[in-house]
């Protein structure tokens, strides 16, 4: 390990980010050295406006992404470089205020039921009915499975935040039937080794294999399930401050964004039905 990533390292265990930012934070470093093959301390503010537009303008990188590597470098030059003289101003990129397109029941039902082993649909079965992130359901132990309580942990979530979620007799029922299948150890869901949990990128590839399999052409990765949860739970009437606690969110205009507009539109009747009929 080079001193400049021990320091940032030893800077971000010290402010508390999480193991997850951490690590995108030193990818993100790292994506810089290697575009200019010198130390990202050598570089000048210039050089480092340049690399950014180099990843809006030719990789084309999604505006989520680059603000990830604009927040990285400004943790590198700000609190790990205290670079006050030399005042490097990175700006980040607006994202786009876009609602996404939010699975039915019906097509949930379809992905699940398209599934081809026990634990591609015990995976996205627990995805959706615990409203859990992508990183939470990888994550997940045998021992986070609360039966007694009816609750499942989420361990470490965003912001490093612990929670519990729903654990419904219907999924229950399905983890003991995948658990008496493949006798899963401490990882729920493991990986091709048993000491390591499943990695997001093929748990995603699951997702996408189910979604192909069942015919559903919306766009939009295995995080979809989590949107359509929050989505069904305010259709069912269940009030948002709950939804917020089950799917860990610290600002509840986060959760409220999960309500599908056109659900409510359709619910809506137009002013022209209420006009009186033109004789």
């Amino acid at each position: 390990m080079s001193p400049l990533r021990k320091k940032m390292q030893d800077a971000m265990v010290l402010r508390g980010l999480a193991a997850r930012t951490r690590e995108s934070y030193i990818a993100a470093v790292a994506g810089i050295a290697k575009y200019y093959r010198r130390s990202p301390d050598e570089l000048s503010s210039e050089e480092v406006e340049r690399y950014l537009l180099h990843l809006i303008e030719e990789r084309k990188l999604s505006w989520s992404t680059t603000n990830q590597a604009a927040s990285a470098l400004m943790f590198l030059y700000g609190a790990t470089l205290k670079r006050k003289e030399d005042r490097i101003v990175i700006p980040r990129r607006k994202v786009p205020a876009k609602q996404p397109e939010i699975l039915s029941r019906e097509e949930v039902t379809r992905i699940l039921e398209a599934c081809r082993t026990g634990r591609q649909h015990a995976l996205l079965m627990t995805t959706y009915a615990a409203g859990l992130r992508l990183s939470e359901v990888c994550a997940l132990k045998v021992a986070d499975i609360d039966s007694a309580r009816m609750m499942l942990r989420v361990n470490n979530g965003k912001g490093g935040r612990d929670r519990y979620s729903l654990l419904s007799p219907r999924l229950l029922e399905a983890l003991h039937r995948y658990w008496q299948q493949a006798r899963p150890g401490e990882w729920l869901f493991p990986g091709r080794h048993e000491s390591r949990p499943i990695g997001t990128v093929q748990a995603q590839r699951m997702h996408h294999a189910a979604k192909r399999a069942a015919e559903i052409t919306k766009p939009g990765g295995i995080h979809a399930l989590r949107h359509a949860c929050a989505t069904h739970l305010l259709e069912a009437g269940v009030d948002l401050h709950t939804i917020q606690r089950l799917m860990g969110h610290t600002a509840l205009s986060t959760t409220a964004r999960y309500f599908h507009l056109r659900e409510t539109l359709a619910q809506t009747a137009s002013p022209l039905d209420l006009l009186m009929p033109v004789s």
